[in-house]
């Protein structure tokens, strides 16, 4: 019985975590419709919920092309950013050397603000798919070699006692201790840079493009369709979340052991 209530109580938390947003949600969009009707607000200052609806059922498929080619510019970064972060991650934690001459130049390419890149990106490589891409990677890089490193670095000096006294080889420490170690680390940069693909993807979109939703943002505000604008936003917006949730869900996956609180 006790453990039957544990888990009611379970489910009941869990729905309630996503219940009350939703609410939350739908209460903020009825006082945006009532206040933007009562204040008669023009619709290309300030579009009402229902405004923004319509606009995404009107241009359903315009908004489904444009939505594929800026998660695609999502996924192509944030997947190279992982790939070349964690392995360089590595080399910077295992050499002290690469760690004082590397790892400055990262930190002073992080901090070049990426509005700034994109035009140079554009100028360089084109205007194509591959620039997005490119700022993209910038995004996502540093969070995630930075959380990589921190990770590698996370294995207890008792527990590196213990398995160097076993006379465990180099690849055996990795493999077995600072790797497994360091995957909540991952997930946590991951977590962090998915969201900020979506923003590098739109940076890109804004500097030079003929498509994603960065594109139709440009292009409905110049042409005073605010509905539309706002209508991009929205899908943005989820397209964040439910990455940001796919990570989670990755996660969950491959850490099963990792109590969340």
């Amino acid at each position: 019985m006790g453990i039957e209530e544990t888990t009611f109580h379970r489910r009941g938390a869990g729905a309630s975590a996503y219940v009350a947003p939703a609410l939350t949600l739908l209460a903020t969009a009825i006082v945006w419709e009532l206040a933007a009707r009562y204040f008669q607000i023009p619709g290309w200052l300030l579009p009402t919920p229902s405004a923004i609806g319509e606009a995404m059922v009107d241009w359903r498929v315009e908004l489904l092309r444009h939505t594929l080619v800026t998660l695609y510019e999502t996924l192509m970064g944030f997947g190279l950013a992982l790939a070349f972060g964690v392995p360089l991650a590595a080399l910077v934690t295992y050499s002290p050397l690469l760690q004082k001459t590397i790892y400055p130049l990262l930190l002073a390419l992080q901090s070049v603000p990426k509005v700034a890149v994109a035009p140079l990106l554009a100028l360089w490589i084109g205007f194509g798919v591959l620039p997005k891409i490119v700022v993209v990677f910038l995004v996502c890089f540093f969070p995630i070699i930075v959380a990589t490193a921190a990770g590698l670095s996370a294995v207890p000096a008792t527990v590196m006692e213990l398995i160097r006294s076993l006379s465990a080889s180099q690849y055996q420490i990795f493999t077995k201790i600072r790797f497994p170690t360091a995957l909540p680390h991952i997930f946590v940069g991951s977590k962090i840079a998915i969201t900020f693909a979506v923003i590098g993807a739109v940076i890109g979109e804004f500097v030079g493009s003929e498509s994603g939703l960065g594109y139709v943002i440009l292009t409905s505000s110049s042409q005073l369709r605010t509905p539309l604008a706002f209508a991009a936003l929205v899908i943005l917006t989820l397209m964040s979340i439910l990455l940001y949730y796919a990570v989670e869900l990755a996660e969950g996956l491959c850490l099963p052991w990792v109590e969340k609180s």
